[in-house]
């Protein structure tokens, strides 16, 4: 398991809010990193978290979804999907490059620079024990609720 401390920081998200990792101290958080607001893939992923929101809850986690989008895109993707946690805009990639999201990839055959989907398991104490990369989609978020139980 990993055990690696993670460096405080902040960044606008939805409602108004500004997130703050220190401030999270005492619970758990998951944060997902993805690709584009309202996109197929970022969709389902968004709406399988939301779907076990009230478990994660349960568990003492609190989730986050980070993308480059900002908060006028986040703020119509959170109330078009419904979802219950907020959304942090990362604009200018620092907490990307903080947890090294961002890689070279291929969109229709050519090589873009873009968000690596990706989640992080912080514990009570600010320590990440779990990430996973290159996310496939379908069951990920049940994958993450069924680990954070473990904690």
């Amino acid at each position: 398991m990993l055990a690696t401390p993670i460096a405080d920081f902040s960044l606008p998200a939805t409602g108004g809010q500004t997130f703050n990792l220190r401030t999270q101290t005492g619970q758990i958080v998951v944060i997902f990193f993805y690709p584009k607001d309202s996109t197929p893939g970022c969709t389902t992923e968004a709406q399988e978290f939301r779907d076990l929101h009230e478990e994660f809850v349960a568990a003492g986690a609190v989730l986050l979804g980070i993308s480059r989008d900002g908060l006028k895109s986040h703020e119509t993707f959170k109330a078009r999907q419904g979802l219950p946690f907020d959304l942090g805009s990362d604009t200018d990639e620092a907490v990307c490059e903080l947890f090294g999201v961002m890689k070279m990839k291929n969109m229709y055959g050519k090589q873009v620079r873009g968000i690596e989907r990706s989640t992080f398991v912080i514990d009570h104490a600010g320590v990440l024990r779990r990430e996973w990369r290159a996310v496939k989609v379908p069951g990920h978020a049940r994958e993450v609720l069924d680990f954070v139980k473990s904690l």
